[in-house]
């Protein structure tokens, strides 16, 4: 397997250069506007899903994978500016609560929103191509099931997330992996406008856990609307770069990636 997939990313480099140099972003080709198609369709399902009682139990393995994305982010940075992580939970109903000590919450607190914000702009460019999918989809099983060590461990949770697990895995055998990379993309999605989802949670739903914004407006004043405002169009312009990108690197149709993914760790 190994030399397959470097033998792929050899090749990968210098495929890209030379697609970048004659591409058209204002004229998208017929794969790629159904690509934008589908993402719109996200954002409409997904803001209703995550609204919507009962219904957002559909959303909740994927929410908890996004939450931990953003507690990630709060993590990370903490560690980077000289704090440390106490401890991390996740709740798909409540949200998620990373204690951290030390650190500069100023940077800290709008790392979780930018820091999913751009693992899902990664996941959307890598949702516009069928080999790009199978390569993050590794890293995404893997991230499932860590959230089972930090999230809340009843039985849904437990269930869904790995539903969702075993989603992941039934998709590289449909049509060569091509369902794979809209499960990315929803993903992608999902993760990209998590602010704009918590924010609406927090200052409309007023869910249990109170959001960074607010946290943030009460340290370094200001509104948690206006700071929830603030990172939520931060949060839209970095998914608007990942499409862009992902419009620049992926233009084959869907047949050329059928058979580019027949030869790249291939399923049927």
């Amino acid at each position: 397997m190994a030399p397959t997939i470097d033998a792929a990313l050899e090749g990968l480099g210098p495929r890209l250069v030379q697609d970048l140099s004659t591409r058209d972003l204002q004229n998208p080709t017929n794969t790629q506007k159904v690509t934008l198609g589908v993402i719109a369709a996200y954002v409409v399902a997904i803001a209703i899903l995550w609204n919507v009682p009962y219904l957002r139990m559909v959303l909740w393995p994927f929410k908890m994978l996004v939450i931990a994305f953003h507690e990630f982010g709060h993590a990370s940075t903490a560690i980077l500016t000289g704090g440390k992580v106490k401890s991390i939970s996740l709740d798909p109903n409540e949200g998620g609560v990373t204690h951290l000590s030390g650190g500069i919450s100023a940077i800290t607190l709008p790392a979780g929103y930018l820091g999913s914000s751009f693992i899902g702009a990664v996941l959307t460019v890598c949702g516009f191509n069928i080999n790009a999918s199978k390569i993050v989809s590794l890293a995404l099983g893997v991230c499932f099931l860590l959230t089972l060590w930090w999230g809340k461990r009843d039985w849904l949770t437990i269930l869904t997330v790995l539903l969702a697990v075993a989603l992941l895995v039934a998709c590289w055998f449909i049509n060569h992996a091509e369902a794979l990379r809209f499960v990315v993309l929803f993903i992608g999605v999902m993760s990209s406008l998590y602010s704009v989802w918590d924010i609406c949670d927090d200052l409309i739903l007023r869910k249990v856990n109170s959001s960074d914004a607010t946290v943030f407006a009460k340290r370094y004043g200001g509104s948690s609307r206006c700071w929830g405002v603030i990172w939520s169009v931060i949060s839209v312009c970095i998914m608007a770069v990942g499409i862009v990108i992902g419009l620049a690197a992926f233009s084959q149709s869907f047949e050329q990636q059928r058979e580019d993914a027949q030869h790249f760790i291939p399923t049927r």
